[in-house]
């Protein structure tokens, strides 16, 4: 990445290699929370001079560590190093500067800060709009104050604060410190940053106290969740990096923790992201999913708003807490425009509950349900019978999938698809609800809804099986336009149906071949679209790139119907893609050339970190284990494969019900094939089984 990222809770920190937010840049560098950028500067010199970089480290996801020089000739140097975090709502930047000159040393640091308090989108150049206007900025000693008054009636602040006596400030934003060292001496000086909404400042704390707490807030999620151990380096390094970037893209806007999508654009809740997460989050702390169903269904569609989207009944797409919203100069406050988010809604309370049993949430969440279905059956019954999506909002998407660019549905001709269009995944996501929330009503004694649903599913599977096939291609069509004609590129979309259990019996076999088909598979995963189709171009964002999320989906299907060398090719290419990212950081995506490059191709915009890229190692685990948990029944169903490369793999503590399961896995030593399966843990009271394709794989 040619940026540095730190983010906690609310408020993340974009910055160059340098650790610098220069004035006037491009990037969109800068201190944000609620969608607004509080600090558009913040630069250091050394007697007016920029330093040099030598070194920019953020493998903690936390804390950033950048080392800069300003050196003469061969004399020697004065270093600077710069730590930072966030905590509690302030960044926190300690400077520690060393004289590695022969000599005494003079010279002056200088700090440049600045605050425009420009909304995210329009920093983005996403949208523009009527703003407020700056109050201007008070020095005092050691701090400084730089106010806004925002069209939206809100006074937005930002206060920086030091450690070390200053010779010279200004209201301006310009900071000097008169310094003299002697050889090797170290002198540190500590800023402190902190956004300030309607003149509540938040609870400050020294350097060291700030990252005690913010460490041990870390030591605790890792206490909480599922710990691994293999044999694969590979493995054991994008679990470590995806579990600590998973921690550090929570965030609660009031109703539990959540995900947001992803760093930098993307830091606040989504609907189907970070339903999608929560949902590769199960095996790792299935508790977390609360936090996302309860802040969807607090924001879940009250009315008829095409504004927005909205109808009653939508799962939100997106939420946004600007100035531009605020003063409805934007729609994303909440904006509903999306087909997916509802019926994902759906198949995650389902399945929390086979991980959990917690029927308590389901019976509080039991009026969101009610009407996420009632969307869903009024939408289906107004057109085809199939979930669509058309564009209502004058600023909303076109394409309402989680594929959502404006290009990403095509037509084997090459022309674009025509709304109102059924998504085939969509259909797979409401008959995967239906189907386990049937499971769940009729443990809770309401037979009734229990069968209405589980009629309604197969009446869904069988008019999908008719209207989707393309007998042709063995696969299934992407979509269905507005004429009810298939969409016939072949595309990554079907694949997720496998995780819905909706495709027969006789085709799912197909499907799977296909998904690691030349055309489809890249060597690095499977890209979204075939190489074989008239969309596809193998650098754009949706039609022939390779998403992580979009393998781990796929992943889950493969899985749960038994596919577990397909399964084993997908794990074992995007383990090897992942040693050419940055920390071993899947990326957002990345473009879909193929292996025999050497290396993946990076896609020039990807957010990363990004949480359902980050709970892909998840996935990998329970793929793996072939770990399928029902609660209702009070069983575990388990199926392990292990990929090339792999022998052994432990995993302790995964929560299922009230308890806990740890397993260990070891390929078969004389044959090099089958696998034992050690159980070193299980307090969950449930019945341990190998599923029938385990027994079938093994008589074979």
């Amino acid at each position: 990445m040619d940026y540095s990222v730190i983010k906690e809770g609310d408020l993340f920190f974009l910055t160059d290699k340098q650790g610098d937010v220069t004035g006037n840049n491009d990037q969109g560098h800068g201190l944000y929370t609620k969608d607004t950028r509080f600090l558009s500067r913040m630069e250091l010199f050394i007697d007016g001079e920029k330093p040099t970089l030598l070194s920019s480290a953020a493998d903690r996801s936390y804390f950033a560590s950048i080392r800069l020089m300003k050196d003469r000739k061969d004399e020697g140097a004065i270093e600077l190093h710069r730590e930072r975090f966030i905590y509690g709502g302030v960044l926190y930047e300690r400077v520690t500067v060393t004289n590695y000159f022969p000599k005494a040393a003079a010279f002056e640091l200088a700090a440049s800060f600045a605050a425009d308090f420009q909304d995210m989108f329009i920093v983005r150049k996403y949208r523009t709009g009527e703003v407020g206007k700056l109050l201007g900025s008070e020095a005092g000693e050691r701090q400084l104050a730089i106010r806004y008054q925002g069209a939206d009636n809100l006074l937005r602040e930002t206060r920086i604060g030091w450690d070390l006596e200053e010779t010279e400030r200004d209201a301006d934003g310009h900071v000097r410190f008169a310094l003299s060292l002697e050889p090797k001496e170290t002198k540190r000086i500590c800023f402190y940053i902190a956004p300030v909404l309607e003149g509540q400042p938040p609870l400050m704390f020294s350097f060291e106290e700030g990252l005690k707490r913010l460490e041990a807030s870390y030591a605790v999620w890792s206490q909480e969740t599922t710990r691994i151990a293999s044999d694969s380096d590979v493995f054991n390094g994008l679990y470590r990096r995806g579990v600590q970037d998973l921690r550090m893209l929570m965030t609660d806007v009031g109703y539990g923790h959540t995900t947001v999508a992803g760093l930098p654009w993307f830091a606040v809740p989504f609907g189907r992201d970070s339903l999608i997460a929560s949902l590769f989050l199960l095996p790792l702390q299935p508790e977390q999913a609360k936090g996302t169903l309860r802040t969807l269904a607090a924001h879940q569609g009250t009315t008829t708003d095409a504004w927005r989207d909205e109808q009653p009944g939508k799962i939100m797409h997106e939420i946004r807490f600007g100035e531009l919203v605020n003063t409805k100069q934007s729609p994303f406050g909440p904006y509903y425009g999306s087909v997916d988010a509802t019926p994902l809604f759906l198949v995650l309370i389902a399945e929390y509950v086979r991980w959990t049993g917690d029927l308590a949430l389901v019976e509080e969440l039991k009026p969101n349900i009610v009407r996420a279905l009632e969307w869903i059956d009024s939408a289906a019954a107004a057109g085809s019978g199939f979930l669509t999506y058309h564009q209502e909002a004058e600023k909303g998407f076109p394409n309402q999938g989680w594929k959502d660019s404006s290009n990403s549905i095509v037509h084997a001709s090459g022309g674009y698809a025509a709304s109102p269009i059924a998504l085939s995944e969509v259909q797979g996501y409401v008959y995967q609800a239906k189907n386990g929330l049937a499971s769940v009503f009729e443990a809770m004694g309401e037979s009734g809804l229990a069968s209405k649903l589980a009629r309604e599913a197969e009446a869904l599977r069988a008019r999908f099986e008719q209207a989707f096939w393309m007998e042709e291609e063995r696969f299934y069509a992407i979509a269905l336009d507005r004429d009810g004609r298939k969409v016939q590129s072949v595309t990554s979309n079907p694949g997720h149906l496998l995780m819905s259990g909706l495709p027969d019996a006789s085709r799912a076999g197909h499907v799977a071949e296909r998904l690691v088909a030349e055309d489809l598979f890249s060597g690095y995963g499977i890209r979204t679209m075939s190489t074989k189709a008239a969309g596809y171009y193998p650098m754009s964002y949706h039609n022939g790139s390779v998403w992580p999320h979009d393998n781990a989906m796929i992943l889950l299907g493969l899985s749960r119907m038994g596919y577990k060398k397909e399964a084993g090719k997908v794990i074992s290419s995007l383990l090897e893609a992942s040693r050419a990212f940055e920390y071993q950081r899947l990326p957002e995506l990345f473009c879909g050339h193929d292996s025999s490059l050497g290396h993946p191709v990076p896609y020039p915009t990807t957010c990363s970190p990004q949480a359902w890229a980050a709970g892909t190692s998840v996935v990998f685990l329970q793929a793996m284990l072939g770990l399928h948990p029902n609660a209702l029944t009070r069983e575990i169903a388990i199926d392990p494969y292990l990929p090339e490369g792999m022998d052994e793999l432990a995993a302790e503590r995964i929560r299922i019900g009230s308890g806990y399961l740890s397993l260990k896995v070891t390929r078969g030593v004389e044959t090099g094939s089958g696998f034992e399966v050690q159980v070193l843990e299980n307090t969950t009271g449930f019945e341990l089984i190998h599923s029938s394709k385990e027994r079938e794989a093994s008589k074979a």
